[in-house]
């Protein structure tokens, strides 16, 4: 149980640095948004991230398994992509512990951080 307590920690403290895993109501809008349907949210992250175009995401995000590898994916893409230190133990941990915060946090990352416009075609 500590174990567990320990990583749940490093996986709030490491993870996005514009929010907390915790933080969910910093952006109220995108909070309510992935509340009632979250594949939305998950499939602009996915986009923003570079993972899949956001259509492809949401419809990802149905599909078991398939969405976890997807999940650990776009996490990984935007630590990388915004040099945030964390691992894919602590994503494994936000995503099972607190999934729909986990996808508000990727969301406030993906919007706040410099550079966070989606290009369009």
């Amino acid at each position: 149980l500590e174990l567990v307590s320990e990583m749940l920690k490093k996986a709030v403290v490491s993870t996005q640095s514009t929010g907390g895993l915790f933080g969910c109501f910093d952006d109220f809008g995108t909070c309510i948004i992935t509340w009632f349907v979250p594949c939305v949210t998950f499939g602009q992250n996915a986009e923003a991230a570079g993972v899949s175009s956001c259509i492809v995401g949401a419809i990802l995000f149905f599909i078991p398994l398939v969405n976890l590898f997807c999940w650990v994916k776009i996490r990984g893409a935007i630590r990388e992509k915004y040099s945030i230190e964390g691992s894919l133990i602590n994503d494994l941990f936000a995503i099972c512990c607190c999934g729909l915060c986990a996808i508000v946090q990727e969301a406030q990352q993906c919007k706040n951080s410099p550079g966070a416009a989606i290009a369009r075609s």
